[in-house]
């Protein structure tokens, strides 16, 4: 679909602006199949406009769930509209400043800036699990699920990106404590979870974090988002940050166990989400082209490492990821022109009919503009989306 295409149908939806010149930017960012696109209004309102598969239900689900989650009160992009047809969706425009953004900042301003994540975290994890059945979720975590993101890791990381034969994953995947481990999880009850909490995907704008890129959401235990936010791979906590926000959450989520007792629970869920992130660098690196994302392998098996020698029972995966961290990175690991720590974004300008390509990337504080009002935007999103498409 061309830009020019994009930008007529921009104007059609909102015929206020049309005496405007348009731009619009591509937003190349991550490991999505999405196109992102932030499109200015005027010279004080922008938005952004994704351009998705209209055949693929995570899409129209992304809108119901945005939709529901700011009905639930918690922080998410206001949809202006959805065109399921086409495949298009327009969005506030929240800005480019994420909470990875911030993790060079002094531990007080990260500290208040993930209490509010937690805040919201937390009351995510409170919503009746009920109140969902209309959005059309994925199937909630099971055994199998957690089975599945144990081989993930194992074959796509360990296999594909370290180069260890069949045999030498078989010996550690086959352990009996993994299949344990995902029996244990599943005997926790569920919780609404965004199932993909890093830092990467919840937005900070006007000192209130936003979370996005939730069309994964589905009902699972909310230790699972935790350790996703908490042992993120891109961004760097020690051990007394962690114990901090650890508390914090516990103190405010609906939580029946004791700290010590949820503490385990969290260190379980970080092993488990910690080999399916594995799996998905190399997953994303190797198969789908985007190398900049095997320089997180390294951090993320650090991190398994370290959960894995405090969990009761896995020494011989501790013992496993320290001898790898010791060797040198089996490939060759480009360094992307743009930002060396985070996935690309590239930019693609359009005013009118004319195109240039840009190779800078445009800093979080160069993004001036204000999200387009509310009210330009309509409520036409499906509100059941059970059997959606």
């Amino acid at each position: 679909m061309s830009l020019e295409h994009l930008i007529s149908k921009t104007r059609g939806r909102f015929p206020r602006y049309k005496q405007y010149a348009v731009e619009i930017f591509s937003l190349e960012k991550g490991g999505s199949d999405r196109k992102y696109y932030r499109v200015t209004m005027s010279e004080e309102y922008s938005l952004i406009l994704v351009k998705c598969d209209p055949q693929i239900p995570e899409n129209a689900r992304f809108v119901a769930i945005a939709t529901f989650l700011e009905e639930a009160g918690i922080n998410a992009p206001f949809i202006y509209y959805h065109d399921p047809v086409e495949g298009l969706i327009w969005m506030q425009d929240l800005g480019n400043t994420d909470l990875w953004h911030y993790r060079h900042d002094p531990w007080p301003v990260r500290k208040g800036l993930y209490e509010n994540v937690l805040d919201q975290v937390a009351t995510l994890h409170a919503v009746d699990l009920r109140a969902t059945e209309r959005l059309g979720l994925l199937p909630g975590f099971d055994e199998g699920l957690y089975r599945w993101e144990q081989h993930y890791g194992f074959e796509n990381c360990f296999g594909r990106y370290f180069g260890l034969s069949s045999e030498q994953i078989r010996k550690v995947a086959a352990a009996p404590a993994l299949a344990r481990l995902a029996a244990q999880l599943c005997r926790h009850p569920h919780q609404l979870i965004h199932r993909d909490l890093q830092s990467q995907n919840i937005l900070i704008w006007e000192g209130a974090s936003y979370l996005i890129d939730f069309q994964g959401m589905r009902a699972g235990l909310g230790a699972y988002d935790l350790a996703s936010l908490l042992y993120d791979p891109y961004v760097t906590l020690t051990a007394q940050e962690r114990a901090e926000l650890l508390r914090y959450y516990h103190a405010r989520a609906p939580v029946p166990a004791g700290l010590d007792e949820f503490t385990d629970l969290f260190r379980r869920c970080a092993l488990q989400r910690l080999l399916q992130a594995l799996g998905a660098y190399g997953t994303i690196g190797l198969l789908r082209g985007k190398p900049e994302f095997l320089r997180h392998i390294h951090p993320a098996l650090r991190n398994l490492q370290e959960v894995a020698s405090q969990i009761e029972g896995f020494t011989f995966l501790a013992e496993f990821t320290a001898q790898l961290l010791e060797c040198p990175p089996p490939r060759p690991s480009p360094t992307p022109n743009l930002n060396p720590s985070k996935p690309c974004e590239h930019t693609q300008r359009q005013t009118g009919s004319v195109a240039a390509d840009r190779s800078d990337r445009e800093h979080p504080a160069e993004h001036r503009r204000r999200p387009l009002p509310r009210e330009e935007g309509s409520r036409r999103v499906p509100h059941d989306l059970r059997g959606y498409p």
